[in-house]
């Protein structure tokens, strides 16, 4: 196992996700605490507005903006699978990566990575159709951007291939099956609550040196409290916190 001499983590938690009248998360306090937010496109969560928002609070702060790309389902928050054919599901993430890119660039940022979100990140780890479809959009919309997923899934083999930069990450506040899937929401411990124990896995992961980022939900209950203490334990154990990627002006 590495030591933490050296070592460096992301934290990224997911942002932008309020919609109208309704609010969800706190984002300002997570942006004072994460190194990159994976700001909601519209598909899943967040409205024009909203968006606009939260990618000026992260240039604002310093923070890394990501496109968290999900599929067409507002109703369903992104988390019910969709089976789209594939040019559908590569042109709906054209769309939102631009989207999204045009109001981080109107803010003095722009888009730095992308993440799928809910049931397509999930999708992705096994679903070649699926996988590559978003693979193909990121190549064709800009293939410098680094691509966030979960390691051994097919999202990242793919982008791999495709010349674009995979990069694995770890759930803090999910628990994970043997095979290193993330268990189905629906089922009893799916989700993790507890500071303290995400904290220490945080700092375990980390050391280890395999994975570039480390995730918080923002819509989780005490998710502001987790990232605190999570960032705290890395600071005591002598990881620095520093994005995978850059902030980058317009």
């Amino acid at each position: 196992m590495a030591t933490s001499a050296g070592t460096r983590v992301d934290l990224n938690a997911d942002l932008g996700e309020s919609y109208g009248r309704w609010t969800l998360g706190d984002d300002a306090a997570l942006l004072s605490v994460v190194t990159s937010a994976n700001v909601a496109c519209g598909f899943h969560a967040g409205d024009p507005l909203t968006l606009q928002r939260t990618c000026a609070a992260a240039v604002a702060a310093g923070v890394t903006i990501g496109a968290q790309v999900g599929y067409p389902d507002l109703a369903g928050f992104g988390r019910r699978f969709l089976d789209m054919a594939p040019d559908d599901l590569t042109a709906a993430v054209l769309y939102q990566l631009g989207a999204l890119d045009g109001l981080a660039r109107v803010a003095g940022g722009r888009v730095a990575y992308l993440k799928p979100h809910g049931a397509l990140y999930n999708a992705t780890v096994d679903h070649e159709g699926q996988a590559r479809a978003v693979v193909d959009a990121v190549a064709a919309y800009d293939p410098t951007l680094p691509v966030l997923g979960l390691p051994g899934s097919a999202l990242l083999r793919l982008a791999g291939e495709a010349g674009l930069r995979g990069v694995g990450e770890h759930f803090l506040d999910r628990a994970y099956t043997d095979d290193g899937r993330l268990v189905d929401r629906r089922l009893p411990g799916a989700l993790l609550h507890d500071p303290d124990e995400a904290a220490e896995r945080a700092v375990a992961v980390a050391r280890e040196g395999r994975l570039g980022s480390l995730c918080t939900h923002g819509d989780s209950p005490g998710a502001v409290a987790m990232a605190r203490t999570v960032r705290a334990a890395l600071a005591a154990a002598g990881i620095a916190v520093a994005p995978f990627v850059a902030p980058a002006g317009g």
